[in-house]
């Protein structure tokens, strides 16, 4: 059985995502999410997040990064990272945002 904190390494969660299948890498422009290497870019409400992990750093607890696993509609599946706080990328916080708010709203209407 692993460490927990083994587990828990940004490392290792890209390892074991990668694993499952999420193997694109993703940025956010121009308000779309794009597939790193192709020319494949989405906007929001074709977008779930799956999951994420956060992670604080060793030596400082502002040091913080969330990391991403995401499917888009057609099956692509791969996963982005921020920083936390003071070092947040805007975009992808304004980006991941809007996917969660719709999420939220299909989440409803299913119930």
């Amino acid at each position: 059985m692993q460490d927990k904190e083994e587990e828990r390494s940004l490392i290792n969660v890209e390892k074991r995502l990668d694993q499952e299948g999420f193997t694109a890498d993703f940025k956010v422009t121009e308000g779309r999410l794009c597939v790193m290497g192709t020319d494949k870019t989405y906007p929001a409400d074709q977008v779930q997040i799956v999951d994420f992990y956060r992670f604080e750093g060793e030596s400082n607890p502002d040091d913080m990064s969330i990391l991403y696993a995401i499917e888009t509609a057609d099956g692509v599946r791969g996963t982005i990272s921020n920083s936390y706080g003071t070092y947040a990328d805007s975009k992808v916080d304004e980006f991941l945002k809007q996917v969660e708010d719709l999420g939220k709203n299909l989440d409803k209407r299913n119930k």
